[in-house]
Parts: C-alpha cells; sequence; structure tokens
C-alpha cells in the first residue's frame, strides 16, 4: 500500500518529466513500500547519468529488474564495480559513517533494479 506521500513523490516526478524540468533519461528513485521493518524503491541509472551523491545507513538487497554493469565510486574516489543480473539477488551492507558514493550505470543500457532496505 503506498502512503500519500508516496503517491504524491510519484504525482511530482510525472509532473516534472512532462513538464521538462526532469528528462525522462535522467536517473531516479521512485519509492514503492515502506513500513516500520523495510524501506522498498525501484531505482533506473541510466548510462552517463549517475544518482545523486547519497549514502545507505542500512544494509539492503538489490534485486535488478533490468540487469547491467555498476560502478559504486566513493567520495574518496575508491569504487567497485558490480555485474547484476536479471532474477538474481544481491546484498549491499550499511554505507561506513560519513562516506557518500554514487552509482553510476557503465553500460550502454539503463540498469533499473527494485532495493529493499532493512531498517533494523
Amino acid at each position: 500500500m503506498k502512503t500519500p506521500i508516496h503517491r504524491l513523490l510519484a504525482l511530482v516526478a510525472l509532473l516534472l518529466i512532462c513538464a521538462g524540468v526532469l528528462a525522462p533519461q535522467d536517473s531516479l528513485r521512485v519509492p514503492q513500500f515502506e513500513n516500520d521493518e523495510v524501506r522498498v524503491w525501484k531505482t533506473t541509472v541510466m548510462p552517463n547519468a549517475p544518482l545523486a551523491m547519497h549514502r545507505h545507513e542500512h544494509a539492503r538487497v538489490i534485486i535488478p529488474l533490468v540487469g547491467g554493469t555498476i560502478k559504486i565510486q566513493q567520495e574518496t574516489g575508491a569504487s567497485e564495480t558490480h555485474q547484476w543480473e536479471v532474477g538474481k539477488a544481491y546484498w549491499l551492507t550499511a554505507d561506513p559513517p560519513n562516506l557518500r558514493h554514487v552509482d553510476i550505470a557503465t553500460g550502454p543500457k539503463p540498469i533499473e533494479v527494485m532495493v529493499v532496505e532493512l531498517k533494523k
């Protein structure tokens, strides 16, 4: 069940796309579900359009809907590359305190994943 804030965020993203402020080729996150235990969102990472610098305080499971190669670039310069295949699930730990990163699709096609973040 979507909460009113999730519906509002989805509507705002759609309106921004229609207004030309947010191009459909931009990488984005779309909330899917949230309760006291988990937060779930769908992320699309477009080639040459990394997600904004961010961090994850909790561990999460990544489930690719459209697979590909993703580079996780830390703000320190360190990076790791993952090949995510459709039909598999991947575990990512919480980020170290005060360390942010960007996600970069390194292939020619967008990567689309469901992210299930554990809150506890």
